[in-house]
């Protein structure tokens, strides 16, 4: 006799900044450890399995996120009283929006989705400390403009290796970045942030390891006048060698949000 399963999509969102990523990890404190931690209690008993709509590395937030979680034998019985329980015990960094059952044809990997990152920054001085968890702060000052210019080039399909930590032979590098652009914060805003804050917004179907970070960090050195715009322009490139070395701070680096088509 088959084994009957049953799929449910639940949104989340998290403060990242006291985590190692999604991944669960030997020893370290994860979202998805977390999560599976809370559930095990939860649902006691009963087989379950979950798998996340991608990774985030350590430090990094999420407005909105998702995972699927996979019951087996029996399914949930109210999904708003399993919500409320859920939220009751997760740890206070992580908050479950909503839950909806999918069918056996829905997979979180292979679905057609589009992704939205911001990359929250100041510059200039040193922010107050409750930034950290969500702002990078750049001590120097920065050519928001010109960042504003090189941030377009970003747009369209091109060659990510340059922007890609250790690519392999078989890691597709060519991607596709719909919306790449450097607009003045209003996403979270709070009165201890500085006057003045910026986001970089980059909407894709998929990114490359650290391929977001790698991106800003580029935009920085453009910002300090250590690259220009022909130097962007020319790693973007197929065949041309200009790997990009400087990551940005992971702590300023937010999924905002997950769209499936």
């Amino acid at each position: 006799m088959q084994r009957q399963r049953y799929y449910y999509l639940i949104e989340i969102q998290y403060l990242g900044y006291r985590l190692h990523g999604w991944q669960r990890q030997p020893g370290l404190k994860t979202i998805e450890g977390l999560i599976k931690k809370t559930l095990k209690f939860i649902l006691e008993d009963t087989r379950f399995k979950i798998l996340g709509a991608g990774r985030t590395d350590a430090m990094v937030s999420a407005s909105q996120a998702a995972f699927e979680l996979f019951i087996d034998e029996q399914p949930l019985n109210d999904l708003h009283d399993f919500l409320k329980e859920f939220n009751r015990n997760l740890p206070q960094d992580i908050r479950a929006l909503k839950i909806k059952e999918v069918d056996e044809k829905f997979n979180i990997i292979q679905h057609p989705k589009t992704k939205e990152y911001v990359y929250l920054f100041a510059f200039g001085k040193k922010s107050h400390p409750f930034c950290a968890p969500l702002l990078a702060t750049f001590p120097e000052e920065l050519d928001v403009a010109l960042m504003m210019k090189g941030a377009s080039c970003f747009e369209g399909f091109h060659n990510f290796r340059n922007y890609c930590t250790r690519p392999t032979e078989h890691t597709i590098v060519e991607r596709e970045i719909t919306k790449c652009e450097i607009v003045k914060n209003d996403i979270i805003t709070a009165n201890f942030f500085p006057e003045e804050s910026y986001a970089l917004k980059i909407c894709g179907k998929g990114f490359l390891r650290n391929q977001i970070r790698l991106i800003m960090g580029a935009l920085v050195l453009l910002g300090r006048s250590e690259l220009d715009l022909e130097d962007i322009k020319r790693s973007l490139k197929a065949k041309t060698p200009y790997p990009m070395t400087y990551i940005a701070p992971g702590s300023g680096l937010i999924l905002n949000r997950v769209e499936f088509e």
